[in-house]
């Protein structure tokens, strides 16, 4: 069973793993570094359909199905699925795997949904309240715009701080302890709000959130940022990665490899 570790961590006795992965991408993703790790490339950004949304449901299914497939396995043998989006009632993951018939849970993370998806998959799984579960969230850059800020038709300017909603969807399928990797634990962050109201600094708004989760972790679990090759962040971009370093270094933490996903994607590989 797991185990509560300080105030807001948990840790994972049956140390969950990733049975497998999928993912796939627009034309943007694919043409970046990380563009021959996805699993698929779609050339066409409708995906085959004729909305934005409807193609961030084709991308969230065709990733699902891939998760399951690399498993080995069929939506029958998947005990439950947590999947989230970007869009309102969560209709790409609400539509994207319908037809897989698999009990769901609809997230709403908004830039965690991946990693929320990942700690209730491995809960269930820890608990033994399921035996395999699927953790499954997309974007879709056309979608979100309309969704948060203005559609493409609207021909808005991008500020310097605006970041870039990926178009792609990734999957995993989780189960019981067999191999790495494992998940071994998770902490569960708070509502961090220091008053940034500028939608195109999306950065600034969650880099607090980031540093307190970080900070918490370290302490529940007494581990120190030496203890880990590398310490991932995501959606920060350039301003929030700058403003998570400030936040840490006022509380005496200076991190030397932390890499932040989004700027990672844009200019280095990650292997």
């Amino acid at each position: 069973m797991n185990a509560m570790k300080g105030t807001q961590s948990i840790a994972f006795s049956e140390s969950p793993y990733l049975v497998s992965a999928g993912s796939v991408a627009g034309k943007k993703e694919g043409d970046g570094p990380l563009g021959n790790l996805f699993d698929m490339v779609s050339k066409d950004p409708l995906f085959g359909t004729q909305t934005w949304e409807a193609a961030e449901s084709t991308l969230q299914k065709e990733t699902a199905g891939l998760a399951i497939g690399k498993a080995g396995l069929t939506p029958r043998d998947i005990r439950m699925a947590f999947a989230g989006d970007l869009l309102a009632q969560t209709i790409a993951s609400s539509f994207g795997i319908a037809e897989m018939d698999i009990p769901f849970y609809g997230l709403y993370g908004a830039c965690s949904t991946m990693a929320e998806s990942l700690c209730l998959a491995g809960m269930f799984v820890d608990t033994k309240l399921a035996s395999r579960c699927l953790a499954v969230t997309s974007s879709h850059f056309c979608s979100a715009e309309r969704q948060f800020r203005f559609p493409l038709e609207y021909g808005g300017q991008r500020t310097p701080t605006a970041q870039w909603t990926v178009t792609g969807s990734g999957a995993c399928v989780v189960a019981g302890k067999d191999r790495p990797p494992y998940l071994r634990a998770v902490t569960v962050g708070t509502v961090e709000d220091l008053g940034v109201t500028d939608i195109n600094n999306m950065g600034a708004a969650m880099a607090p959130a980031a540093a307190a989760t970080l900070l918490h972790y370290l302490k529940d679990t007494g581990s120190a940022p030496a203890d880990f090759d590398r310490i991932y962040t995501g959606d920060l971009g350039h301003v929030g990665s700058q403003l998570l370093r400030d936040l840490l270094a006022a509380e005496g933490l200076l991190l030397k490899n932390h890499v932040e996903i989004g700027r990672a994607s844009c200019r280095e590989r990650v292997s």
